[in-house]
């Protein structure tokens, strides 16, 4: 008779196994953790270069007698840390409120003043010491003009200012044989020679329109109100290069190239 035999292969021990899930949990906290550290000590890295770019920038202003309140720098692309060790930067966004600078003729402040400066070279060195350059390739900026400064300038009660459909939309009211009429229009809007020029268009008195010679007093008025705005002096050697409305005022675009932030 012939008898058969089952060999059966023992089962691991528990505790191995589960020696085994503890290291591989271990080991995954203590990646996270890791990670984290990383990642702090990223951003406070982040943290310090922004600082050390801000007050090098502050101290330039000042040396071009050009007010703000001090400069809100942030430093874009992640991981920063590589940034730091080759001393190329993607993106530094810089902000300057309430700017104020020289101004010819009639000029107006700026509110705000945002800066994106691009490809910028910042040696691991010269953010140590603050010695040397902090260049940027390609400068692009957009002042913000607010539209009651606008107005102020004008110095026409009852006029008003806004946007509509990316238009810079006149509402004013103006004297017509002793009535009072409501005027609405647009007006055109450019640079030249580093000034943001405002030329009312398109006028027209509502309801007394054709009745004779109003609408020589509405074009009159139109030319009064019609104004060229001398820009306080940009830093970093912004250029003007256009103009447009927005909601919350005229947006002036400048732009430079090859820039040191802390010396210009």
């Amino acid at each position: 008779m012939t008898t058969y035999t089952h060999e059966y292969e023992a089962a691991p021990p528990r505790r191995r196994r589960r020696w085994g899930r503890r290291l591989l949990i271990v080991f995954i906290v203590l990646l996270v953790i890791l990670g984290g550290l990383l990642v702090v000590a990223d951003r406070v890295a982040a943290s310090v270069a922004e600082r050390t770019i801000s007050d090098e920038i502050a101290k330039e202003l000042v040396a071009q007698d050009i007010k703000s309140s001090p400069p809100e720098v942030s430093v874009g692309g992640f991981p920063f840390l590589t940034q730091v060790l080759s001393g190329e930067y993607q993106s530094i966004k810089i902000s300057l409120r309430d700017l104020e600078g020289n101004v010819e003729g009639d000029g107006v402040r700026v509110p705000r003043l945002d800066v994106d400066a691009r490809d910028v070279s910042a040696p691991l060195d010269t953010l140590r010491s603050g010695q040397g350059e902090v260049v940027a390739q390609t400068l692009d900026g957009t002042a913000t003009i607010s539209y009651a400064s606008v107005v102020d300038l004008m110095d026409q009660p009852g006029l008003r200012l806004s946007e509509r459909d990316g238009k810079l939309v006149v509402d004013a009211q103006l004297d017509v044989a002793g009535q009072r009429v409501d005027l609405s229009g647009t007006a055109d809007l450019s640079i030249a020679n580093g000034r943001v020029q405002i030329r009312v268009r398109d006028l027209q008195a509502e309801g007394v329109s054709q009745l004779p010679g109003v609408q020589a007093l509405v074009n009159q008025f139109a030319r009064q109100i019609s104004i060229s705005i001398a820009l306080p002096e940009l830093p970093f050697k912004l250029d003007v290069r256009g103009v447009q409305a927005r909601p919350d005022g005229l947006a002036v675009d400048a732009q430079a190239l090859d820039v040191a932030l802390n010396q210009w």
